[in-house]
């Protein structure tokens, strides 16, 4: 099964998810609500884990009372998968959400409440490298053709959720305005201890030293590969295809080397550079 792109708000998504857009829009957060948003893989259910550990203090246990996608929602989908709407409304607070919505598309009661809203940043072509393995799994986007096509349309910023550019940029120049912490992936692979310790601030938490590298054991990419409540091997099958290949593959720095030939990294380094001459965000980008 292959699904299909629509353009919502001038962002390509899924139609399965589109046809539900005024629902997920009007989603209404609550003022303790935590937020994890992402452009697609760029380390969501890594910040996922960390988050749930650090809110019950490394308690293993408690974190594998379910898997991932039912512990924190994912907005976009709740009309697509357990749990519902109804269910995620009834929850006590505070409760833990995750969004691939691009900053200008996030339900505005985010904004409206003051949120603690927490994005994960990752390197161009590591993510649309992991997208593209990916996007052989998800059965609602279109298949992916060849790689050189797919470097294309990622470039175009025609995949779900639309352009990496517009999203890793849109929350960069928000972030002071609104109660946002940035977080890159590849600072989290360098130095896992200390960024964790700055999402637990951020959280108003206090980590002592033991806690601290418990939680980065327990939510190591090592670790969550075999942890089947964070392994997304329990998500839907009429999601997520994963009867060939899993969803979590290398969850490391650099793999885009082992797809991109060296005239698909010039044409890519030359667009990336006309497209990010407007921001100061910079990445730890390999070229």
């Amino acid at each position: 099964m292959s699904g299909k792109l629509t353009v919502v708000e001038g962002m390509a998504l899924a139609e399965a998810i589109a046809a539900n857009w005024e629902e997920i829009y009007n989603f209404q957060a609550r003022h303790d609500d935590i937020l994890i948003d992402t452009y697609p893989k760029s380390g969501t259910t890594w910040m996922q884990e960390m988050v749930d550990l650090i809110l019950h203090d490394g308690d293993e246990t408690i974190c594998m009372r379910a898997p991932t996608h039912e512990r924190m929602p994912f907005i976009e989908l709740l009309h697509m998968m357990k749990p519902g709407i109804d269910e995620v409304n009834a929850r006590p607070s505070p409760r833990v959400l995750k969004s691939h919505l691009p900053f200008y598309l996030v339900p505005p009661s985010f904004w409206k409440h003051k949120c603690k809203v927490i994005y994960v940043a990752r390197n161009a072509r590591d993510t649309l490298t992991s997208y593209f393995h990916f996007d052989h799994l998800v059965r609602f986007h279109p298949d992916p053709e060849p790689f050189e096509d797919y470097v294309r349309r990622f470039m175009k910023g025609d995949v779900g959720w639309g352009s990496w550019y517009d999203h890793v940029k849109g929350f960069w120049e928000a972030k002071d305005k609104h109660n946002i912490l940035y977080v890159f992936f590849e600072d989290i692979k360098k130095n896992p201890s200390r960024e964790i310790q700055r999402v637990a601030k951020f959280l108003g938490k206090e980590l002592s030293e033991d806690l601290l590298k418990k939680i980065a054991k327990l939510s190591s990419f090592e670790y969550m590969k075999t942890n089947p409540m964070a392994n997304f091997s329990e998500f839907p099958k009429e999601i997520l295809d994963q009867s060939e290949k899993g969803f979590m593959r290398k969850g490391k720095v650099g793999d885009w080397k082992s797809l991109f030939t060296v005239y698909q990294n010039e044409i890519f380094q030359e667009d990336y550079e006309c497209q990010m001459r407007d921001t100061t965000l910079k990445f730890s980008d390999l070229k």
